[in-house]
């Protein structure tokens, strides 16, 4: 008589997410945090990257090891002040199979905080630049999830790589996160909205989950544009959009994305051109 094999635990983040929203419960911030939020949250990341870093040299740095990551990301802002406003969680949900979630790119936040929203809902990796591979202790969480790299230098390259690697990403069951601006903008310009993510699901027939996004609350910085001073007052807000699917009118699904992003930072008080 054969022993059936247990199921895999489910995939969770801890978080309070109800009818696809989430929002940052009230007290989370100390007083001693609000007072030096940057340190406080620098601090954290660098203790949280080192911690999954390590994971992941040992070559164990799984699924629910990058949630816990991004999800103590989320927590830390939480901790010194900042307040979540996510909404439309549940047209990620619903949707079978993988997709392509296609966003405006402000912060580094969005890049830590994203897979705890969306890796329990689904199989999903990002479309990263190159160079993201080789930076000091990062390179080894980056690694471990089998990103798709582009220069962000050769664009008939990284088209090449997209619609390769991208394709065989989403045959393989695993959604992909794309931001076509390439660069984190504080505003939103269309003429750098790129048409890749439009190319990639009309090819392989799947989906576009649209993603607006405001997340200058962890701004750019100078000399290093990654470690920004933070404004906790700036609200960070994320919102999905219902599946888009993509016909041979290529430039009117584009536009449709391009559309459902400004109207969202409109109403979130965000310049647009």
């Amino acid at each position: 008589m054969s022993q059936a094999t247990a199921s895999p635990a489910p995939l969770t983040n801890g978080l309070n997410i109800v009818d696809g929203a989430y929002r940052t419960p009230p007290g989370r911030a100390s007083a001693l945090a609000r007072l030096t939020p940057s340190l406080q949250f620098y601090q954290s990341l660098y203790r949280n990257i080192f911690r999954s870093s390590a994971i992941a040299r040992r070559g164990r740095y799984d699924d629910q090891a990058w949630i816990d990551t991004s999800t103590r990301i989320l927590h830390a802002l939480e901790r010194v002040g900042c307040q979540f406003d996510i909404t439309g969680l549940d047209n990620v949900a619903k949707l079978e199979g993988p997709c392509l979630i296609v966003g405006n790119h402000m912060s580094s936040l969005e890049t830590g905080v994203l897979p705890a929203l969306i890796r329990p809902l689904k199989p999903v990796t990002f479309v990263v630049k190159q160079s993201l591979l080789d930076y000091p202790v990062f390179k080894h969480v980056m690694r471990a999830r089998n990103p798709i790299a582009v220069t962000q230098t050769n664009p008939r390259a990284d088209l090449k790589t997209m619609l390769t690697e991208g394709a065989a990403r989403l045959a393989a069951g695993t959604s992909i996160i794309v931001f076509p601006q390439g660069a984190r903008r504080p505003t939103f310009d269309p003429a750098t909205f790129n048409s890749i993510g439009v190319k990639l699901a009309e090819r392989s027939n799947v989906p576009i989950i649209p993603l607006a996004l405001h997340t200058y609350a962890w701004p750019l910085g100078w000399p290093v544009s990654d470690f920004g001073k933070l404004n906790p007052s700036l609200t960070v807000h994320f919102a999905f959009g219902e599946p888009l699917w993509v016909d041979s009118r290529g430039a009117a699904a584009n536009g449709a994305l391009i559309d459902f992003i400004q109207s969202h930072l409109r109403q979130w008080g965000v310049e647009t051109l």
